[in-house]
């Protein structure tokens, strides 16, 4: 890992490193107010040697002076010496060890001049303390450096600075506590971050769906809590740009998977629940049907059907109606509020929907609707509980697997691929949803460009009035010839985008009607219509 992804991580989990920090400043904070107060006392002592004669004898007796620095301090920490000062300063019966522990003896280098340090949580105790522990050493050295036959002693020690009372507590150190607690804490922050991130197996970017699947990251749907209660996106509202745009960039990319050969029938799919699948798959085909397709949304998830509650459709006959030969499509097939797009209820939950759905009746509607819609846009059920989409998408141009930002680990991605790629299924891409729209996200970024609220807003697009076409001149009168019935051919049944761009279109020719019902749909000579709108060369 280079440093860029250590920051990325740091920036993705700050709340672990914030709330650790946070965890450990409160520990310091606790810590130094349960911990009893602690006073130092200090009492400075001076070490001398008898005077010498000449200058190199008093030289001398300076270095043995500095020497004996050392051997005092051993003094002043002993057992030995402890036990004089408690038979003189009662301290309420503790031990000569434990007194001894209190004390501390520190010298500067090269000095004569050393420290007895006494530590006690009673300020004037540990005044009382080292006093006494300095009267009673220069008692125990002078006694120690006294010669056995009588004399002057060599060597001695004196009291240089009395110790007095300290004002304010050596132990705890609040502040020092707490900016120990605040570096232990981001330490401990960064390596937890870390650690979460590597053990983090979901699927979280480009790069791990591509280096799972080695499929295309063909689109990336941003998490908006409002599809939770409205599943559809208002294309027209200017205010979703966000979520319309994220749906409008996969159209096209999907558009340009093969240029020449787009897929057209398409089964969207996931690799567990809750993943986003039917959302997407009715905002895929919303979107498809905005740039003027002919688009039929099939309820292909015969298990748990979603999309006639979000679309507020009749779902007691649909798909399984027509796989078991009790109805034809059209009359199945049920209108939209949304212009071009028609949809397929799931129907009557059948008891075996694998053995349906790979049936040969299944292949048969997905021709007959492929025949019938510019695009065919499938609901299906997750790839690893059941094999409803896998033998479903045999049937189709492919599937389009979608995951779920943060929520869909690896394995379950690698193995919804694989066994699609066992039967031969044809993967289109992968869909990356629910991902955070939080600006510098660590794997996603989200671009705003709203529409300017000040400016005035047409209700609905433009669409083009038909030219009028001019009168015949006739010199003649003719009189209108008796009309004679005639027998329309049988025609598939229209949409709603068919039957309100139609007035919009103004009247056909009697040559184009002609085409119309000599040619069926996939061999008759396209024919630019009069409305610009619903011209298949100026589709998006």
């Amino acid at each position: 890992m280079e440093i860029q992804d250590y920051l990325k991580i740091l920036k993705a989990r700050w709340i672990i490193i914030a709330v650790t920090v946070v965890v450990a400043v409160l520990g310091a904070l606790g810590a130094s107010l349960l911990t009893t107060p602690l006073y130092e006392s200090s009492a400075r002592m001076f070490v001398s040697t008898s005077g010498g004669a000449t200058v190199s004898e008093t030289y001398q007796g300076n270095l043995t002076s500095q020497q004996l620095v050392a051997s005092y301090s051993e003094l002043a920490t002993s057992d030995a010496l402890a036990a004089r000062v408690l038979d003189v300063l009662p301290l309420g019966g503790m031990s000569a060890s434990q007194l001894a522990s209190k004390v501390t003896a520190s010298s500067t280098p090269d000095t004569v001049l050393f420290n007895l340090t006494v530590t006690d949580a009673s300020p004037e105790q540990a005044r009382e303390i080292a006093n006494a522990l300095a009267t009673e050493l220069t008692e125990q050295v002078r006694e120690l450096e006294t010669p056995a036959n009588g004399g002057d002693p060599a060597a001695g020690v004196k009291t240089f600075q009395q110790a007095e009372v300290s004002p304010a507590p050596v132990s705890p150190n609040i502040k020092r506590n707490l900016a120990l607690g605040a570096a232990v804490g981001l330490l401990l922050g960064i390596a937890l971050a870390v650690l979460r991130d590597r053990l983090d197996n979901t699927i979280k970017g480009r790069r791990e769906i591509e280096a799972i699947s080695g499929k295309p990251l063909v689109g990336t749907i941003p998490f908006d809590k409002e599809r939770k209660t409205h599943p559809a996106v208002d294309f027209q509202d200017l205010g979703q740009s966000s979520s319309a745009e994220a749906f409008r960039e996969l159209r096209t990319n999907l558009q340009f998977l093969e240029v020449d050969h787009p897929p057209r029938v398409i089964v969207v799919t996931s690799a567990i629940p809750s993943e986003g699948k039917t959302t997407t798959a009715v905002n895929l085909a919303i979107s498809l049907a905005e740039a003027g397709h002919h688009v039929v949304l099939v309820e292909g998830d015969l298990r748990r059907p979603r999309i006639s509650k979000y679309m507020g459709l009749i779902g007691s006959v649909g798909l399984s109606t027509v796989l078991a030969g009790q109805a034809n499509v059209n009359e199945v097939l049920q209108p939209t509020k949304y212009e071009g797009l028609q949809a397929l209820a799931s129907g009557p939950l059948p008891p075996n929907p694998s053995e349906l759905l790979g049936s040969e009746a299944s292949r048969a509607l997905m021709v007959e609707l492929r025949s019938k819609f510019d695009y065919v846009i499938v609901d299906g059920a997750p790839l690893l509980p059941v094999t409803d989409s896998a033998v479903l998408t045999t049937h189709s141009d492919g599937a389009l697997m979608v995951t779920r930002y943060g929520h869909t680990k690896t394995n379950e991605l690698s193995r919804a691929i694989g066994n699609l790629d066992t039967i031969g299924a044809n993967v289109l891409g992968v869909v990356l949803a629910l991902t955070p729209s939080k600006k510098g996200d660590m794997y996603s970024y989200s671009y705003n460009y709203t529409a300017d609220t000040n400016l005035p807003r047409q209700v609905t697009p433009p669409v083009p009035a038909p030219l009028p076409q001019a009168p015949v001149a006739s010199t003649t009168p003719v009189s209108p010839p008796t009309p004679a019935p005639v027998h329309a051919p049988p025609t598939r049944q229209s949409s709603p985008r068919s039957a309100s761009a139609s007035p919009a279109a103004g009247p056909r020719t009697a040559e184009a009607t002609r085409e119309s019902e000599t040619y069926p749909r996939s061999q008759r000579p396209e024919t630019p219509p009069r409305n610009g709108s619903d011209n298949p060369r100026l589709r998006k």
